[in-house]
């Protein structure tokens, strides 16, 4: 009978019999097909108090029916079988509903978690809001704060300057008042005075007059008396000298030796100091010669002796350029020398680009190469002197032709005062110095060679380039001239020092030959000065280190500085020349404005600054 405890259903014809489940009773036909617990409502608690005797009249029945029959144990074992089917199922349910429980616990927790996200950030933007308001009310109230005091202020200095101004004109008022009281007592006293002097005139009027009368008479006999004693001595001394012919020669030819020789020490002090000025001395305008004179020589004898045995093998010993350039520069030099040594006539030669390329220092090397004395000056010098640079042109072309081993004249930014006689932003002291220069070089001369240079050549006077027999175009270093730059720098700058020992220099283990080539290519643009100033950037950085080390980091750093340096001029420079000419455009449309004096600012702000070393 187990099997109605586990309210199974009877197999077969009992299948109409349903027993509630163990432990409690229930109403034939009140449960479910599936075999599921009634639930437990108000309604079924209070019918399971209630005894029904026909169900169990109708459960015993059957259960005498279910002995008897033959399939009782199939029937029971199919009973337990369901039976563990049917808790197998609740256990399944029960897991499913815990598991949609804590599900439910998590979705709730997860709701509960964005809520308060959604509450802390909403209570954030109330606490920066109300920040943001504070903040603006008291920058507000720091404003209203600094308008109260700045009208405070203001107030005060008002004040102060009510009160200053109060007391300025009480004090004026008070000195005009004394000098009217002094001005007062000084009428009165000076009135006195003069009354007291008149009244006393008028009681000594007598004495007054005789004592005058005394001493005109006496005066009066006194020059008579001179005149007659001047006038006995020099008329016994006329009488002399007429009457002896001998004195009479003697005294006019002294007279005209004295007047010979006051105007031929005139004469000859300006000769002689003509001729030191020219042998001894150099012109003001000469910024470097090699011209050693008299002077110098005792001053620095042992630089004499040098330069006197020192020979130049090659013009351009110690200058890179492109083969191009060094091949015609070469064949000048050569030209030069052989011109020297047949005593022909020198050519002229213009040197034209960028700064820095090496003008100043192959005129330097042609010089000492061809055996001439070299001078340097600059046409920035020229514009300031005004009047006298004409007379400065003409001392500086005397001095040249008093070289006995011919002079090599070089002159550094021509186009300052050698610019177009047809433009109207000529001055007329520039155009004096210009007919002046095209006086001294028109024709050409066995004395002296004239170079220039110059970054505009376009500017020359029509003349100018007429003088001119030979123009050479120094262009910016390309790829191979900045590596062997590089290299010679680095080699001047960075090796040599460090193998010496001297100064406190070390470098790094890197490959030189690579790290130069890689510095060539980031140089791009950078002229031969600049390059040098780059191995002096190097030493520097050297020095500058703890340890005195120069990495290889340290010289790509400086490389990368110079490049951004040197665009940085070339954007002044374009910027600086655009500001000039719109100044002198508009300077010259108006009428007030004097355009003769227009290049002298001009030179002296673009020239002025130029030195003897500006290509070197």
């Amino acid at each position: 009978m187990s099997w109605l405890l586990g309210n199974h259903r009877p197999p077969q014809d009992f299948s109409q019999f349903q027993l509630p489940a163990s432990g409690g009773s229930g109403a034939a036909g009140g449960g479910s097909n599936d075999g599921d617990p009634p639930k437990k409502t108000k309604n079924n608690q209070a019918d399971s108090y209630r005894f029904d005797s026909s169900a169990l009249e109708r459960a015993a029945a059957a259960a005498k029916d279910l002995e008897r029959s033959i399939h009782a144990k199939e029937a029971l074992e199919l009973s337990k079988l369901q039976e563990a089917t049917r808790q197998q199922e609740l256990q399944t349910k029960m897991k499913k509903y815990e598991a949609g429980i804590e599900q439910m616990k998590a979705e709730q927790k997860r709701v509960d978690g964005e809520e308060r996200r959604k509450t802390l950030q909403e209570e954030t933007k109330q606490h920066q809001m109300r920040a943001q308001y504070q903040d603006q009310l008291a920058r507000k109230r720091y404003d209203e704060q600094l308008l109260q005091q700045q009208r405070m202020n203001e107030d005060n200095i008002r004040r102060q300057e009510e009160s200053t101004a109060k007391q300025e004109a009480m004090r004026k008022a008070t000195v005009e008042h004394e000098m009217e009281l002094r001005h007062r007592n000084e009428m009165r006293k000076l009135d006195a005075e003069m009354k007291a002097r008149a009244k006393v005139d008028r009681e000594n009027q007598d004495l007054n007059l005789e004592k005058i009368k005394l001493k005109a008479s006496e005066h009066r006999v006194t020059v008579l008396e001179s005149i007659k004693t001047a006038g006995s001595v020099l008329g016994s001394g006329a009488s002399a000298l007429l009457n002896d012919w001998d004195k009479i020669l003697a005294a006019a030819g002294g007279i005209s030796l004295l007047a010979l020789g006051v105007y031929t020490a005139k004469g000859s002090t300006g000769i002689v100091t003509r001729y030191v000025e020219a042998h001894l001395g150099k012109p003001s305008l000469v910024r470097e010669t090699s011209r050693f004179s008299a002077l110098d020589a005792l001053r620095h004898p042992i630089q004499l002796a040098r330069r006197m045995k020192f020979k130049q093998s090659d013009a351009l010993q110690g200058v890179i350029l492109a083969p191009k350039l060094e091949e015609r520069l070469r064949d000048i030099a050569i030209a030069t020398k052989n011109t020297k040594q047949n005593r022909g006539m020198y050519r002229n030669i213009l040197m034209h680009g960028p700064p820095g390329t090496g003008k100043t220092m192959f005129a330097k090397r042609l010089a000492e190469h061809s055996g001439m004395d070299y001078a340097i000056l600059t046409g920035g010098d020229l514009a300031p002197l005004g009047r006298d640079g004409v007379t400065a042109i003409h001392k500086v072309f005397d001095w040249a032709l008093t070289s006995r081993r011919g002079l090599l004249l070089f002159i550094d930014e021509a186009d300052a005062f050698l610019r177009k006689r047809s433009s109207e932003h000529i001055s007329e002291d520039l155009r004096a110095m210009l007919n002046a220069f095209l006086y001294r070089t028109g024709e050409q001369s066995s004395r002296f060679m004239l170079v220039l240079a110059s970054n505009t050549p376009e500017q020359f006077d029509w003349a100018v380039n007429d003088r001119l027999d030979e123009m050479v175009e120094f262009s910016l270093p390309g790829l191979e001239e900045r590596e062997r730059l590089v290299r010679l720098y680095f080699d001047k700058f960075v090796l040599q020092p460090a193998l010496e020992g001297k100064r406190r220099l070390k470098i790094a283990q890197f490959d030189y030959g690579e790290l130069c080539k890689r510095m060539a290519s980031i140089t791009e643009g950078l002229s031969g000065r600049e390059l040098a100033k780059l191995g002096v950037a190097w030493q520097a950085a050297a020095y500058a280190s703890a340890n005195g080390v120069l990495t290889q980091e340290m010289a790509i750093e400086k490389c990368s500085e110079a490049v951004l340096q040197h665009r940085q001029k070339v954007q002044w420079q374009s910027d600086q020349e655009k500001k000039e000419s719109k100044s002198i455009y508009s300077g010259a449309k108006e009428s007030s404005v004097d355009v003769q004096k227009i290049p002298q600012i001009d030179t002296a702000s673009d020239f002025g600054s130029s030195t003897m070393h500006a290509d070197a």
